[in-house]
């Protein structure tokens, strides 16, 4: 045998014991079963408040206060908890004054037979509405627990990335310097034209594979930040016009953005290369652009980066596309310093915008990034794109790490 649901729990707010009386026995011929209160004041009204109930019911005029004032003191505590209020002659403007203040329902004392449906009515409302919420609340639980997993795999990926160019400097860069002296040595000490020969093509090796590891090294960790955003963006544009033969114009109204005395928060200025550094390998892949333009400004406390192309923008599709990842990881590296991205095409030509609100870095995870990053070398070779992967040899490039014969 099934066990009959817990009655309601009805507050009602009423001065008069013979209305109260017949509210409770239209519930009860409604079928409702009702554990109902009745208080008469304020005092007893919000002291009644501190326990849970299911309804309130409340008339509108009370000895010094009023329905209106009771919906708002419920309100205040509960935006869920259904509140009908009922009134011996109720306007137009008092009626849409209490739906404005989140009433459930206004009745009339002389329709009190419509008291039980509105009441289930309401009751059934308030369930939704409290589902809706603990949803979007798990939800918004859920989406910060994802977003705080984004910025520690973004951390935890600029400190390997630091690391492996560290190991990459050390070790290898001075194993292939030494062995490129050695070489050269037995080039200039033989006699035997074959052996030079041989020392002469080995020399070339060598160095090519100094020229990869340091163009790895710079895909992992831009040493040229060192110096500074603003040399870091400028040798940024110089490099992509180079290699692609695409007109490339860096400006600022203050290349003083970064030096000391006006320093970026902890992983900023990365975040923002980063974003050109990708932003600038997108545009050589898909766009099919003639010139592109960066924009760095700071204004009202906000860090912007525009990069800006004439090519063939971008559509609906393509932003939908399910592989876009280079676009998702823009959005994540933003956000690792609470900034965001915007990004716009008119068709011809497509916009991307960094901002990031400097008074809101406060992420210490950035910190351990930038710590294991400030033993990289600070010497570099040749940038690659923005996705890590080297495009072609270029011997322009910042100063070597390496010394060169």
């Amino acid at each position: 045998m099934s066990e009959l649901p817990a009655p309601l729990r009805l507050l009602h707010l009423e001065d008069s014991d013979l209305d109260h009386e017949l509210a409770l026995v239209q519930l009860q011929r409604s079928g409702l079963r009702v554990r109902a209160r009745r208080v008469e004041t304020r005092a007893e009204f919000e002291a009644a408040l501190a326990e849970r109930w299911d309804a309130i019911v409340s008339d509108y005029n009370l000895p010094g206060f009023s329905g209106l004032q009771a919906l708002r003191l419920v309100r205040a505590r509960d935006p869920i908890v259904p509140f009908i209020l009922v009134s011996g002659e109720i306007g137009e403007d008092l009626a849409v004054a209490a739906m404005r203040d989140g009433a459930s329902d206004y009745l009339l004392k002389s329709g009190l037979t419509r008291l039980a449906p509105a009441l289930e009515h309401a009751i059934d409302a308030a369930r939704t509405r409290a589902a809706k919420l603990q949803a979007d609340a798990e939800l918004a639980e859920s989406r910060r627990r994802l977003a705080d997993l984004a910025r520690h795999l973004q951390t935890r990926v600029e400190a390997e990335r630091a690391a492996i160019a560290r190991e990459i400097h050390d070790d290898v860069g001075g194993s292939l310097t030494a062995l490129k002296f050695d070489i050269d040595w037995i080039r200039r000490h033989s006699q035997d034209a074959a052996v030079q020969q041989r020392a002469a093509s080995a020399l070339e090796t060598v160095t090519h594979a100094i020229g990869a590891s340091q163009r790895i090294m710079h895909n992992l960790r831009p040493a040229i930040l060192e110096q500074g955003l603003v040399p870091a963006l400028q040798w940024l544009a110089g490099r992509f016009e180079k290699r692609t033969g695409v007109e490339c114009v860096f400006r600022t109204r203050d290349e003083r953005i970064g030096t000391p005395g006006r320093e970026l928060p902890a992983g900023v200025a990365l975040a923002a290369y980063r974003t050109a550094q990708e932003a600038l390998t997108n545009i050589s892949k898909h766009a099919q652009a003639r010139r592109v333009t960066m924009d760095l400004s700071l204004s009202g406390g906000v860090l912007s980066l525009e990069v800006s192309d004439d090519g063939r923008g971008l559509g609906a599709a393509d932003l939908a596309k399910a592989s876009s990842f280079g676009i998702r990881g823009l959005h994540e590296r933003a956000g690792t310093v609470g900034g965001w991205i915007d990004l716009g095409s008119s068709g011809k030509g497509t916009t991307l915008l960094l901002s990031i609100p400097l008074q809101a870095q406060a992420h210490d995870a950035m910190d351990a990034s930038d710590a294991a990053a400030a033993h990289a070398p600070r010497r570099v070779g040749p940038h690659g794109d923005g996705d890590g992967t080297a495009q072609g040899r270029d011997d322009e490039h910042d100063p070597s790490a390496w010394s060169s014969l």
